[in-house]
């Protein structure tokens, strides 16, 4: 593949965590912190929306860490530096609207961790006092721990299974440091959609606001295929043309996942058949 947009660099961090850096000149000039792109990786690819997980002004590129959880995202794993793919298409969406605080806490859940990290440099180029959370399942998946570190002022790590730093949730993290710096004036948390519900419950008693990303719910970017519709304080909203930032306070989890629940089948049906066609080629090659 070598027209489109080049693949420059590739890092894997778990079996189904991969980080791209794609070479994107127009793109990186524009991108903000919580502007999302849409890639697409052939002709007979599907769009698929990323978040923008850092740029590079000066190299012209952009960044984007990426969960092979279905068959296009399995695909697109399998391309290495120096690939390229179709299309990319960006910045979309509603810039993150941040302003110096005198502190803020950041929450990034599992993969949601990428898409705080240019929310937290952000924060911090302003003047803030940033204190970062970080979660993972456990000490294998953990990434981008030094690039937190150079932008917080404190960084707390928590594993599901005590593997790394604390053992437990990013929200009980979450509710000690609130206990204790009682001056936060914002939080921001990015992962998945049970994450970002339980830190929204635990700010909602001290009065914080409380930001979250629903990246993750998009599809088509374009708030044509209405999947990623929102109830926010009581009125509808479309994460990938309104958001994808929202007052999690405001935001109707509970419709949310079970709206989420309902694709679950299908995903899983064409994930198998993309296996299995893998498993067939490798027999055949």
């Amino acid at each position: 593949m070598s027209a489109g947009y080049r693949i420059i660099k590739k890092e894997v961090y778990s079996p189904v965590t991969y980080m791209w850096e794609v070479e994107a000149p127009d793109v990186a000039r524009a991108a903000q912190p919580g502007h999302f792109l849409i890639v697409r990786m052939n002709e007979e690819g599907e769009r698929i929306p990323l978040t923008v997980a850092d740029f590079d002004r000066q190299r012209g590129t952009v960044t984007a860490v990426i969960q092979a959880v279905g068959k296009s995202t399995q695909e697109m794993m399998q391309l290495n530096q120096g690939d390229s793919i179709l299309d990319l298409i960006g910045p979309l969406g509603e810039a993150s609207h941040i302003e110096k605080r005198s502190k803020v806490i950041l929450v990034g859940g599992g993969l949601g961790v990428a898409p705080v990290y240019p929310q937290l440099r952000a924060y911090k180029e302003r003047g803030s006092t940033t204190l970062s959370i970080i979660g993972f399942r456990t000490k294998s998946l953990v990434f981008w721990e030094e690039r937190f570190r150079a932008y917080s002022d404190e960084l707390h790590i928590a594993t599901d299974d005590g593997s790394y730093g604390h053992k437990g949730f990013v929200s009980q993290v979450l509710q000690i440091l609130l206990e204790k710096h009682r001056d936060t004036e914002e939080v921001v948390a990015i992962g998945p959609l049970p994450m970002m519900k339980a830190c929204c419950d635990v700010t909602r008693p001290f009065g914080v606001r409380t930001m979250v990303s629903l990246n993750s719910i998009m599809v088509d970017g374009t708030g044509m295929c209405g999947s990623c519709r929102v109830t926010v304080n009581g009125k509808l909203k479309f994460a990938c043309v309104d958001g994808p930032d929202f007052d999690g306070h405001q935001v109707d989890f509970d419709e949310l996942l079970r709206r989420q629940r309902r694709f679950q089948r299908e995903e899983q049906e064409s994930l198998k058949r993309f296996e299995q066609e893998c498993r067939l080629r490798g027999r055949t090659a």
